[in-house]
């Protein structure tokens, strides 16, 4: 496993990390199942773990609080996140950070978080939302430099609203920000303009989320998938967007070199660009984690294929969370 610079934490962490999104409620979640793919994880060289308060009201930091227990002797690195206080995704505006990110909600989710996951410091709290209108606010601030201080925290990181990559500029000009994450794939290709420079300028580590756009660039998609009641993708993948989703998909698929697979790709796709610090699939079973960790061996895709990988950016604005 290639194992990257956390930015300016220093951290050495696996280029490949572990999104627990998943193994927080989403349909099919098995507890039991959740944690060998965990444990595998860790025996592939994997050190860091994404989760978040918001996943499961807490499930997939006590499942998260088990693994790290039971390799306590091992350095894993652990980033959670603070739910916006009124609960709405994406980060607007118009909402003023009072009703967002007060500083009383953010150390009040630290400590429960810190509980939930049986440690004494977070590696690295987040905003799980964020919007560039509430960058200037004290609040907000003086709370992360208190926190780091008591030792709560060792960094601090800003999760961006989907397909919005800029809207951090703001925060980052703060200096507070440690890590930024964000979408970035084969198909959402638009931080490289802005972002990446901004975050390779200040030495901010940069967590590339949705890896595989929530599934579609495993191509285990069909314009015919469906999901339970309840489950998330469906609002993601409304059936216009499927079959959208499946047609690109498919005219992705004539470039997958020999011998490996649409998803090996496009993992190799986004640990090709040098802001990217690590991204984390989300891998509720062992299979998945095995197939998953390959692309982190260091080795790169050809530049002539990266070249026509880019022409498959596809901009898109609706602000889904």
């Amino acid at each position: 496993m290639e194992h990257r610079t956390f930015g300016r934490l220093g951290w050495r962490i696996s280029a490949i990390g572990h999104g627990l999104w998943g193994m927080g409620g989403w349909s099919g979640s098995d507890d039991a199942q959740s944690a060998r793919a965990l444990d595998t994880a860790i025996d592939h060289g994997v050190n860091f773990f994404d989760t978040a308060l918001a996943y499961g009201e807490g499930r997939s930091e006590r499942i998260l609080a088990r693994l790290l227990h039971t390799h306590r002797a091992k350095r894993l690195y652990v980033a959670t996140k603070v739910p916006p206080l009124n609960r709405r995704w994406p980060g607007v505006a118009t909402d003023h950070v009072r009703e967002t990110f007060p500083a009383a909600h953010i150390r009040h989710c630290t400590e429960v978080s810190l509980k939930h996951l049986a440690i004494d410091c977070i590696d690295l709290q987040q905003l799980h939302v964020w919007n560039d209108a509430w960058a200037a606010d004290e609040e907000w601030q003086r709370e992360v430099e208190d926190l780091k201080r008591e030792g709560l925290i060792r960094g601090f990181g800003i999760s961006v609203n989907r397909w919005e990559p800029a809207n951090v500029l703001k925060a980052l000009d703060t200096g507070l920000v440690d890590a930024v994450q964000v979408v970035y794939n084969i198909f959402d290709q638009a931080p490289e303009d802005e972002l990446f420079p901004a975050c390779l300028a200040r030495q901010v580590a940069v967590i590339a989320r949705v890896p595989f756009d929530e599934g579609s660039l495993t191509g285990t998609l069909t314009p015919q998938s469906t999901w339970p009641d309840g489950d998330w993708r469906n609002i993601y993948f409304t059936p216009e967007r499927l079959g959208e989703v499946c047609d690109r998909v498919d005219r992705l698929r004539p470039l997958v070199p020999d011998g490996a697979t649409l998803p090996d790709m496009a993992l190799r796709f986004i640990l090709h660009h040098p802001a990217v610090s690590t991204t984390i699939p989300g891998m509720r079973k062992s299979g998945h984690v095995e197939r998953n960790v390959a692309a982190g061996d260091g080795r790169r895709l050809a530049p002539e294929l990266l070249d026509a990988l880019r022409s498959h950016r596809w901009d898109r604005t609706a602000t889904i969370p």
